[in-house]
């Protein structure tokens, strides 16, 4: 069995490094708040070429926080790609904010900036931009639209740790992106964990009031906060795991590799795009096919785990289908939900493993055939 990531396979070859800070958190007797997160803070910072860093607990509180600390609520509009994982829209909606969607670039699967302008009114806050599968965004075009209107830019980096576009560092290109450093992510914690990066002073000095009740002195509330605390456990561990994280993208690089050459002239298979501007650390490696679910039983048969981000575009999930009742809306994240498939992918994953899967793939296209 050749599993879709092997997220185990991080503490066994981390293990001394991580045993060894989780030693320096529990003989501290400091679990919140303390040393370990403030560390993390700056090295990550450092790491996406940011001024500020702010650990919280998950990556949807990252992007939910950046909304509040720019005071995007009811009434407000932002635009945000039509294929996504639904985080993205649920930060919107959970701010009191509307999601605008628009269509992506079929070739990369992210925001087309030539639809982008279209979509803009006068209620319209923010662009989030979403990273997806690690390929950065075509960034430029929509930043001078966002300046040109007057409006925010917030990255959903959330799959795109050390990815850079145009040699600049993804989380250091827009006013603020927010992470995800859920376990299975190119940098990931132990459980739940998420991270806001920032080169606005004011942002993330508000963003640390939020995080914490709207406290920066104990039993002095500010303003009107809550309780997302990226914790001194996850932090530790997350210092050991961003020393890798280079190495780590360069191995999935090279799994990308061998896909890309084995895979080129398989008949109806689609591999990813990379534009020359983009250095993508492919969190995800994602083809398309349109007989995709034959496709993907038949990887399965062959002990291929396989998954599919994402099936169901947000307009249709239950969560958001009322608001958009015509169901030929968005074609094209309709037609991606229905033809992508994920094939494994990992810093874990052998150069044999990742010949089998090809001859997997390839055994199905001569089936076909």
């Amino acid at each position: 069995m050749i599993p879709f990531l092997d997220v185990k396979a991080t503490y066994t070859e981390l293990r001394a490094e991580l045993d060894q800070a989780y030693h320096r958190v529990m003989d501290s007797g400091w679990f919140i708040l303390g040393d370990e997160v403030n560390r993390f803070e700056s090295e990550f910072a450092t790491a996406c070429g940011a001024a500020h860093c702010i650990g919280v607990a998950n990556g949807l509180d990252a992007l939910v926080m950046i909304l509040r600390g720019y005071g995007i609520s009811a009434g407000d509009e932002v635009i945000v790609p039509s294929n996504t994982y639904i985080a993205t829209w649920l930060a919107i909606t959970a701010a009191g904010a509307t999601p605008v969607p628009v269509e992506p670039d079929e070739r990369t699967y992210n925001l087309d900036p030539a639809r982008v302008a279209a979509a803009i009114t006068p209620r319209t806050r923010a662009i989030l931009p979403v990273h997806l599968h690690g390929l950065p965004v075509d960034m430029d075009p929509i930043l001078d639209l966002a300046r040109a209107h007057g409006l925010k830019v917030i990255e959903d980096a959330a799959q795109a740790h050390g990815a850079r576009y145009r040699g600049r560092l993804v989380g250091g290109l827009g006013d603020a992106a927010g992470f995800s450093l859920y376990p299975g992510k190119n940098l990931g914690a132990f459980g739940d964990a998420g991270a806001i990066t920032t080169n606005d002073a004011d942002l993330a000095a508000r963003l640390r009031l939020l995080r914490n009740y709207g406290s920066r002195v104990k039993y002095e509330h500010e303003i009107q906060g809550g309780n997302s605390r990226l914790d001194e456990l996850q932090s530790a561990f997350l210092r050991v795991k961003l020393g890798h994280l280079a190495a780590w993208n360069a191995r999935r690089l090279a799994v990308a590799g061998i896909y890309d050459e084995g895979l080129a002239d398989v008949p109806g298979l689609v591999l990813p795009h990379i534009p020359a501007w983009a250095s993508p650390v492919f969190h995800l490696y994602v083809v398309r096919h349109p007989r995709r679910d034959a496709l993907q039983k038949h990887l399965a048969a062959a002990g291929v785990g396989t998954l599919i981000h994402y099936p169901t575009p947000p307009h249709r999930s239950g969560a958001y289908a009322a608001s958009f009742p015509d169901p030929a809306a968005f074609p094209l994240a309709m037609r991606l939900g229905a033809e992508v498939l994920s094939l494994p992918i990992g810093p874990h994953l052998g150069e044999d493993a990742a010949r089998e899967v090809v001859r997997a793939v390839r055994s199905f296209s001569s089936e076909q055939r």
